[in-house]
């Protein structure tokens, strides 16, 4: 099978590849096309994964599909941004037909979920690497930025924190636990739920917003540097769930939850009059600190003393002393 054919059959037949609203053109020119109303602005990010690195190789490709399109996802959520449509490059060391048919359904079935087209793409060979490139709409003007947090705002999170990080001791195969709490675990590494609907219905709200990818306090520190504020987390309102408990006791859950990574849950800062509507809206929302004057991420204990460690979150290149 050819790289053309390849394509044909697994890519360019999906129905996430048959086109949609705002897609004018999608696979099998040169360019897409993609149409954005008037009064809205395209939001736009790519996202690499390579094996050994991003994910276990090998590993199940079709849970490889769904993970790989919703990471991406995760950063039209954090935006505010209403999907529209995604490319792939796919570099692969062989053609592997049963492969390439597992990958493809995982991915169209994420694509489905997050009604996102896929509208092109490149296939190369060599080392397994995904690229995906996420499209969004967002109303001008009304794009989630990290820079924009103000002294008083409340810090909020999306849901429960560290349950992806918790889950990588047994994607490895470093561990084992019983299915009702291992599955858990593993549903949130595999196949995260991007939360877009959280992040446009935070739009004239939150006044900053990301998704955690790689542990709240490193995540957090990219709000207070782009706002010039401080943000303060309470350790003890970590919201933690009881699979992560079951498996790695209190101690390791709150380690997985302030720099595990992982979790693409939404984190963001919110006036306090803005917190009963979104509770309302969005239940699963939680109140995890403050934004101080000053700078930098502090976490902190039920007694307000400052227990913030030095590692703080994933670096692909850690700063040298």
């Amino acid at each position: 099978m050819g790289e053309f054919e390849l394509i044909r059959n697994f890519f360019a037949a999906a129905p996430c590849a048959q086109g949609g609203e705002g897609v004018a053109l999608g696979i099998g020119d040169d360019c897409a096309l993609l149409s954005v109303p008037a009064g809205e602005q395209l939001a736009i990010s790519t996202d690499t994964l390579v094996a050994g690195v991003h994910f276990a190789d090998p590993c199940d490709p079709f849970l490889l599909g769904q993970r790989a399109l919703a990471v991406a996802a995760s950063d039209l959520a954090a935006m505010g941004a209403t999907p529209l449509a995604f490319t792939l490059a796919l570099t692969l060391p062989h053609n592997d037909a049963s492969w390439l048919q597992a990958f493809a359904h995982g991915l169209n079935l994420m694509a489905q979920q997050c009604a996102l087209r896929l509208i092109g793409g490149d296939t190369t060979r060599g080392p397994l690497c995904l690229t995906l490139t996420v499209f969004g709409r967002v109303p001008t003007g009304q794009a989630l930025t990290r820079g924009g947090a103000q002294v008083g705002d409340l810090l909020c999170v999306g849901g429960e924190l560290g349950n992806g990080a918790g889950a990588l001791p047994l994607v490895l195969g470093q561990r084992t636990a019983e299915p009702a709490i291992a599955q858990p675990l593993l549903d949130h590494y595999w196949s995260p739920k991007p939360q877009l609907a959280l992040g446009q219905y935070l739009r004239n709200k939150a006044s900053s917003a990301l998704d955690i990818s790689d542990g709240l306090l490193a995540d957090c520190g990219h709000i207070a540097a782009a706002s010039s504020v401080r943000l303060r987390v309470e350790r003890e309102a970590l919201p933690l769930s009881s699979a992560l408990l079951a498996f790695l006791g209190q101690e390791g859950a709150r380690e997985a939850a302030l720099s595990g990574g992982d979790d693409y849950v939404l984190a963001f800062t919110l006036p306090p009059g803005e917190l009963p509507g979104v509770l309302a809206a969005h239940g699963s929302v939680r109140v995890i600190g403050q934004v101080l004057a000053g700078q930098g991420v502090v976490l902190v204990d039920a007694t307000g003393r400052d227990i913030t460690p030095a590692h703080r979150g994933y670096q692909h290149f850690p700063e040298t002393p």
